[in-house]
């Protein structure tokens, strides 16, 4: 029997659940790709993966998805690691280059900047006036630049809603059993959070027990499938005006 092929993303904030797959049974039947975001999201599309941790906005390019999993990488207050820096204030931004490993965070963005703060900057693959970065590549900058904005924390002033930023999709029917066993992996994995943070290297700018016990936010909530629902119809509207914008 053929194993299901699984991408999950490499940051730090999927540890636990890589964790979770990998100290149970589960890991005898899939074979387990980490990736960046938007790699992750690929497979799928491509159908080199069956299931993935996938950016919400790479919903809008899955055929016949499926949501599986009762957890993902969300927020319900600042993340701490999805940001635009930079060196002015939000309403003078006038250009504004993207992260190229990430559809969700970029889509929000600019969701954010149409309909929450009325302005488009020129997206931009060069110098810019601000830019979109995620993941751990972000840890201890925050005090790097003069105007900081956290996308999670933005969406929720702007919406009142939590927000998903990735999930766990197939894009082919999965047995109920196997997916019970999947969100008991990723179940356990979330229970030894202190067993990862403490496997972890320590850094001197960054508190990487509150981002994972606290910043990150894993139950898939209806409140986040309100969010996502919500999302993705703006971040479609947004595509169909500039299909090349990633």
């Amino acid at each position: 029997m053929s194993k299901i092929r699984v991408s999950a993303v490499s940051y730090t904030n999927s540890k636990p659940f890589i964790y979770g797959l990998n100290h149970s049974g589960i890991i005898n039947e899939i074979d387990l790709s980490l990736d960046i975001p938007a790699d992750c999201a690929l497979k799928l599309i491509e159908n080199k993966a069956d299931i993935g941790l996938v950016p919400v906005a790479a919903l809008l390019k899955i055929p016949s998805y499926t949501i599986i999993s009762d957890y993902c990488i969300g927020a319900i207050a600042a993340v701490n690691s999805v940001f635009i820096f930079s060196d002015k204030p939000i309403e003078e931004i006038q250009t504004l280059r993207l992260d190229k490993q990430s559809r969700t965070s970029n889509a929000l963005a600019r969701v954010l900047l149409k309909h929450y703060w009325k302005f488009s900057p020129e997206i931009v693959e060069g110098e810019a006036d601000a830019f979109v970065e995620i993941g751990d590549r972000t840890f201890g900058r925050q005090d790097q630049y003069p105007f900081v904005y956290d996308l999670a924390e933005e969406w929720i002033r702007f919406t009142s809603l939590p927000f998903a930023f990735a999930v766990w999709a197939a894009n082919k029917p999965v047995s109920q059993e196997f997916i019970k066993k999947f969100n008991e992996a990723l179940a356990y994995g979330l229970d030894h959070r202190k067993e990862v943070i403490a496997d972890l290297p320590v850094l001197p700018d960054f508190d990487l027990e509150d981002y994972l016990m606290h910043r990150i936010d894993y139950p898939l909530t209806e409140p986040k499938k309100k969010a996502i629902n919500l999302f993705l119809s703006l971040a479609a509207k947004l595509e169909a005006e500039a299909p090349s914008l990633r």
